[in-house]
């Protein structure tokens, strides 16, 4: 007879499965796309070395730029943020994984009830005796302590790959903060070679100035001697007075760039210790790119959507789970009596055990809607995943691309500098022997100045490329 009964709970579970796997609703998922181009351009040379394996330790020679930095992967708020939802992930591993293991409690309680003697219960109390001679005692009191356990039998995985998604979670928050560490690094490293050239284009203004001031007072001699008009002294002082306030309008660029970096760093204003007299002499470091396959492997964002993917996943199973019967099991021993001296008796001990099997049946909008939902999110996963392998290989190209360009336009813009620069003895040699009017002086020394200022602009847009593209080919978190 029990036989027959187990069998034939057996069969209905099966049958209510099947029910099941064939009312789950219809969606389509997405397979993610992890194709790449074999080069960054046509006709490169494929070498498997890239320049993200390099540490930045390795990468950064200067000294104060490492010190920053080093500062910064200690203080910067944001960075330890990031740490604690690491912490936050951690926990929920450890949360998912304790859902498949039993629940067992320890209990104890005591209560005492007074029945009522007009009804079945009372009026039975009132006359049977509780032990030989002795009536029930109103009112009863009971003891009780004890274990009880609850288990849902994991039958269809739901339980262990929602720990799985957690897994793949956590795994994702840690690729997350390499990716914030990358960036940190970057953006320190762009600041600091930022700060250099306007040091250096102070240093060119002040230079200017005192040239400008000589030129002021050839002027005025030359008015003395009847050669020129007010009007010249007039304009090469406007010119100075230009000069001397563009000055203030690089300190105030300069206050704030050190402070950005001192924000990054994590404390409060004070000077960046830099050493500015190298900036003209820096050359950036020779970069290798790799392949654009290597991207998957290097680049913490990428990976940190594939470890999102797979958790999105394991998502799907979770949800379609819910749909199947689930298996549980509680079970209770303890001990139990009228009389806390009678607690440890072996007459007063009490088991239970009981299975119980439940499948949705009637009413699963919940269940359908948390299965559309988690395979939407698949899919918005795997475009996630491909936007992010797209964007780096961009970014990888355009910085190399930016990289060559950038060489051509300095060695161009030394020899506008060289010429100009000549040419500003050249002016003054001809304004002294009345052969260039103070326009041509005037002009050929702003051109000066402005090359000079986008030579300096150009080597810090080099220095820049070559952190940037550092960090587009996954470089600056190891």
């Amino acid at each position: 007879m029990q036989k027959k009964i187990i069998y034939k709970s057996l069969a209905a579970t099966v049958v209510a499965a099947t029910f099941t796997a064939c009312s789950l609703p219809g969606v389509v998922q997405r397979a993610e796309n992890k194709n790449t181009p074999a080069q960054y351009a046509a006709g490169a040379v494929t070498d498997t070395t890239s320049t993200a394996a390099t540490k930045w330790k390795e990468y950064f020679a200067d000294a104060n730029l490492q010190e920053l930095i080093n500062t910064a992967l200690t203080n910067n708020q944001e960075l330890n943020i990031t740490l604690q939802e690491i912490e936050v992930a951690k926990s929920e591993i450890r949360a998912r994984k304790g859902e498949y293991l039993p629940f067992v409690s320890l209990g104890a309680g005591a209560d005492v009830t007074k029945a009522s003697r007009n009804t079945t219960q009372g009026t039975l109390e009132h006359n049977l005796e509780i032990v030989p001679g002795k009536e029930n005692p109103e009112p009863l009191p009971n003891y009780m302590a004890g274990l009880r356990a609850n288990w849902e039998i994991d039958v269809w995985k739901k339980l262990r790959n929602a720990k799985k998604s957690a897994v793949n979670r956590y795994l994702a928050s840690v690729e997350g903060k390499n990716f914030m560490v990358t960036n940190l690094v970057a953006e320190i490293a762009n600041s600091y070679y930022e700060l250099l050239a306007l040091d250096n284009q102070l240093e060119l203004v002040n230079q200017n100035i005192q040239i400008q001031n000589n030129a002021l007072e050839i002027v005025k001699v030359q008015k003395e001697a009847a050669r020129v008009t007010e009007l010249a002294v007039k304009r090469f002082q406007a010119q100075v007075l230009n000069t001397q306030s563009l000055q203030y309008e690089i300190k105030q660029k300069i206050v704030e760039t050190e402070n950005r970096i001192n924000f990054l760093v994590g404390r409060f204003p004070q000077t960046v210790k830099r050493s500015s007299g190298t900036f003209a002499s820096l050359n950036p470091n020779v970069v290798k790119s790799g392949i654009p396959s290597q991207l998957l492997a290097n680049r913490p964002d990428i990976k940190q959507a594939e470890y999102e993917l797979e958790a999105a996943k394991l998502d799907i199973k979770v949800a379609k789970a819910r749909f199947y019967p689930q298996l549980g099991i509680s079970a209770g021993l303890g001990y139990q009596a009228f009389n806390a001296s009678y607690l440890v008796k072996p007459e007063s001990l009490i088991y239970t055990l009981a299975g119980d099997l439940a499948a949705p049946l009637v009413n699963r909008n919940a269940i359908k809607a948390a299965y559309i939902t988690a395979n939407a999110k698949q899919v918005q996963a795997a475009y996630n995943y491909e936007q992010k392998i797209l964007n780096a290989y961009i970014e990888v190209a355009n910085q190399l691309s930016k990289i060559s360009n950038l060489d051509n336009s300095y060695k161009l813009k030394s020899q506008e500098v060289d010429a100009l620069t000549q040419s500003i003895n050249i002016s003054n040699d001809l304004f002294k022997s009345a052969r260039a009017d103070y326009m041509e002086v005037l002009m050929t020394q702003r051109d000066a100045l402005e090359s000079k200022f986008d030579l300096i602009e150009t080597k810090m847009q080099q220095m820049n490329a070559m952190v940037n593209v550092y960090r587009a080919l996954g470089g600056g978190w190891k």
